[in-house]
């Protein structure tokens, strides 16, 4: 895909895509009528392939028809009915409910969307220990509330972007496993456990689906929507860590602080002096539209009402779908980002040289303390920055 609105988010590629969307909406039709197959409550020549019988071409027009219904779930049932017919027709999407078909499906989506998040969160952390490593003891200026404030290192720099990554990805993975969704129109699994002739096997049923679709089986959430909100904080925490390294780079890309570069700078329409931080302003981009995103799936959350929501959980959809794939594309941007970052220690080292006062605090603390001001007033930089790499380590030593 791409998108002029919003560049680089054909990085994304098929992610939340509404052909991704529809394969999988087709996909969980095909699963359920298998576990009602494997469950002998259909007869096995209800059993097909039912992504046989579509093609890209049928979108549009279940697209345009799903205003009438509110949801694209009852055009494809017909669709599929009508291309199958005989006992698979009849037995199609029997004990499931439009919700479960569109949630069952975004979790599809969301899965294949924050698995391409994980990996390009490990690729972060991999390359900024290796870059916190290399700068470990190279001097820096640190600044607080934009002014020169006291001396650091460029690695306690980096530190802090990697805790941001680390801690962003401990929540994304913490969101697993998703859910799939199969409670019937009500939410009470009432139709499955008519055609299964009870709960318990109405239970395993679930189970089965979700196993088949890759997903948790978990207890229906048509009106309780933590999921979504869980899963939409855990991408907006990641943009949140990006951005921070994106505004640093930024910043210390500026003309007259020239500490940092991207490695392949953007260029300027009119003036060719001009080298733009471009991954910086697009990944930043990114960290600003992400958390009103985050908003509007807490704020749809809190309009569930009854069994099944009206509109609350219709505006989930193309949110959710935004925020995976802006997402998506800033984690793809980051990671290029980090990879390609060039840093000038000698210009780091000259603006430390050049600001003032920056050693007036340590003169006040050896004066209280009564000793001469040690060699240096870096404290326990080297402690605070291994405790981050250590953690970096355990973090990939449990992802791969």
């Amino acid at each position: 895909m791409t998108d002029l609105f919003w560049p680089g988010d054909h990085r994304a590629a098929d992610v939340m895509s509404d052909s991704a969307l529809f394969s999988a909406m087709v996909d969980v039709e095909t699963a359920w009528l298998a576990a009602l197959v494997e469950s002998g409550v259909a007869p096995a020549v209800a059993r097909t392939d039912l992504a046989a019988v579509v093609s890209a071409d049928d979108i549009e027009a279940i697209a345009a028809g799903a205003e009438a219904d509110g949801t694209p779930v009852l055009g494809l049932v017909a669709l599929l009915r009508d291309r199958t017919g005989g006992e698979t027709g009849r037995w199609l999407h029997r004990g499931l409910t439009s919700q479960d078909v569109v949630d069952t499906a975004l979790m599809m989506c969301l899965r294949d969307g924050m698995s391409a998040v994980r990996g390009e969160l490990a690729a972060q952390v991999r390359a900024l220990a290796t870059l916190v490593e290399a700068n470990q003891h190279s001097p820096m200026l640190a600044r607080t509330l934009t002014q020169a404030a006291l001396p650091s290192t460029i690695g306690a720099r980096m530190a802090n972007w990697l805790s941001g990554v680390l801690d962003a990805a401990d929540i994304l993975i913490a969101v697993a496993p998703l859910p799939a969704q199969a409670g019937g129109a009500a939410g009470t699994l009432a139709a499955a456990t008519e055609l299964t002739g009870s709960p318990d096997a109405a239970l395993s049923l679930r189970d089965a689906f979700a196993s088949a679709v890759g997903l948790g089986a978990a207890t229906p959430c048509h009106t309780t929507r933590s999921v979504i909100t869980r899963a939409g904080d855990a991408l907006v925490s990641c943009c949140d860590a990006w951005g921070h390294i994106a505004n640093d780079v930024a910043t210390g890309s500026r003309t007259e602080i020239a500490e940092m570069t991207e490695g392949a700078a953007g260029r300027s329409s009119t003036m060719p002096h001009k080298a733009n931080p471009v991954l910086s302003i697009l990944i930043r981009r990114a960290a600003l539209t992400a958390p009103a995103l985050g908003a509007t799936l807490h704020t749809a959350s809190a309009a569930g009402v009854d069994e099944r929501s009206d509109g609350g959980w219709h505006a989930e959809w193309a949110t959710l779908r935004t925020l995976t794939r802006h997402t998506v594309a800033a984690a793809a941007e980051t990671t290029e980002l980090i990879a390609a970052l060039e840093v000038d220690a000698e210009r780091a080292q000259a603006n430390l040289s050049a600001a003032d006062h920056v050693l007036a605090e340590q003169q006040t603390m050896a004066g209280l303390a009564g000793r001469p001001p040690r060699s240096d007033y870096l404290g326990a930089i080297d402690h605070l920055v291994d405790a981050v790499l250590q953690r970096a380590r355990h973090h990939l030593k449990a992802v791969t």
